[in-house]
């Protein structure tokens, strides 16, 4: 099942993600259908709040970007109760955008390198070291599972300079090729 994509504006998206365990209901056909969702929207990434779910799941895959960036083709992976260990480097700065925030995107700094301890679908624990493009997109994931979006990021001018954008996201007023749910539905 393919889910529409809570917008910039949901509550869901400002609120820190709760823990799950392996008796979660449905917890195999909800990482399918979050893999379809993010494929169906042309996304790398996707977390559970962006789904209207305010679990700490989120799911990764940079296979379909992998012409420009070889090492890619292989980061497919689920994330279940993921703990960022540590962040380190330095900082670099790519523009990022959100498949919750269409239409925009900001260049955004991140550390370069990640340490992260996470389950996987299996509930499998690991403990893995993320570089380069991997660790931006779980660092971007993983934000949405603390309440933060790459919005907040930006400097104060920045943010006001988007206030306009963001509230026609939140009311619906954007134009894109995948299902949203929006706040307040403007006709």
């Amino acid at each position: 099942m393919i889910y529409p994509i809570v917008a910039y504006g949901s509550p869901v998206l400002k609120v820190k993600a709760k823990d799950i365990d392996k008796t979660f209901p449905g917890l195999e056909k909800l990482i399918d259908d979050m893999f379809q969702t993010m494929h169906g929207a042309n996304g790398v990434g996707l977390a559970a709040p962006q789904i209207g779910l305010s679990i700490r799941v989120f799911i990764a895959d940079a296979s379909g970007i992998s012409d420009e960036e070889p090492e890619l083709a292989s980061f497919k992976k689920v994330f279940i109760n993921p703990k960022i260990v540590s962040e380190t480097g330095k900082e670099w700065s790519y523009n990022e955008g959100c498949l919750s925030i269409p239409g925009i995107r900001e260049d955004i700094m991140r550390k370069p390198t990640v340490e992260l301890e996470y389950y996987d679908e299996n509930f499998v624990f690991h403990k893995e070291t993320f570089e380069g493009k991997p660790a931006r997109i779980i660092q971007h994931e993983y934000d949405h599972l603390e309440g933060v979006l790459f919005t907040d990021k930006v400097s104060t001018l920045k943010k006001k300079l988007l206030t306009g954008r963001l509230a026609s996201i939140a009311k619906g007023k954007v134009d894109v090729d995948y299902r949203m749910r929006f706040l307040v539905k403007v006709g």
